[in-house]
């Protein structure tokens, strides 16, 4: 128990030495210097150096005198200072590194991402640095995947549409059901995500593999435009399709059946991206 306690006081910036004092010191205190030596284990020589490193830390404090006593910040408190340090430290790096988020690097390069773990965990992160617009075509096997961030951020203002493949039910997006979602999942051999975020960065890629899932990410113009400008046309056909689906249907099959074929390279009539 002692051991863990001197493991986990290490992992909050305190080294062997103030680790065994402030220990002895909330075992039993108020205290000398010779007595936490005594107690801790801590050389004579080094003691008075680490109380003083941890009184001008604030994690105890000293009663001065002819023979000063020195007492604990109690343990609640103490992690509590170090929770609020924390997030005071996150906060100065986040504002210290936010001018370089959207450096002229990122714009220039088109980035894999491997594994659909990671492929859902940029998404997220995109998310949540989106200010205007997201738009985003998903599977409805994947959509849990992304739900309580498109939630938050729709609280913050965000506009979202989904394009979903399969019946996506929400409250807090416009949403655009895509038909035959079992016949396209077979056609293409898999089911894809693509994202893009107030115009200027995208994520599109295959999921449904696992960790062989791959994924693009880019705030790269070239692909950014022609990404973004995909899912605005393929909401263009889904406002059409629901207006105009008995005569389009008429002139090319059910769901565009005909359409999709006549475009296809391969006699069976499927995409044969993954092999």
């Amino acid at each position: 128990m002692k051991d863990t306690i001197l493991d986990t006081l290490k992992t909050l910036n305190f080294n062997e030495y103030e680790a065994k004092a402030y220990l002895a010191l909330l075992e039993e205190s108020p205290l000398t210097g010779y007595k936490v030596a005594k107690i801790s284990g801590v050389p004579r020589s080094k003691v008075y150096e680490v109380l003083d490193n941890l009184a001008t830390r604030g994690d105890i404090l000293v009663s001065p005198g002819e023979k000063p006593q020195y007492t604990p910040v109690p343990a609640k408190e103490l992690i509590k200072n170090r929770r609020l340090k924390a997030e005071e430290n996150f906060d100065q790096a986040e504002a210290l590194f936010e001018s370089y988020e959207n450096s002229a690097h990122d714009r220039e390069n088109i980035w894999n991402i491997t594994g659909r773990t990671e492929i859902f965990d940029k998404v997220r992160t995109s998310i949540a640095s989106t200010e205007k617009r997201i738009l985003l075509e998903i599977w409805k096997e994947d959509y849990s995947e992304l739900e309580t961030e498109l939630k938050r951020a729709a609280g913050r203002g965000i506009s979202i549409t989904i394009i979903s493949y399969g019946d996506i039910q929400s409250d807090f997006a416009n949403v655009y059901n895509y038909d035959m979602t079992l016949d396209i999942t077979e056609e293409y051999g898999g089911r894809w995500l693509v994202f893009s975020r107030d115009d200027t960065e995208v994520v599109t890629g295959v999921v449904s593999l696992g960790t062989d899932s791959r994924a693009a990410w880019s705030m790269h113009l070239g692909l950014v435009m022609p990404i973004t400008e995909f899912i605005i046309h393929d909401l263009y056909l889904r406002e059409i399709m629901n207006k105009h689906r008995d005569v389009l249907e008429e002139s090319f099959g059910e769901n565009l059946l005909q359409l999709r074929r006549k475009f296809s390279l391969y006699p069976d009539f499927k995409k044969h991206y993954i092999k």
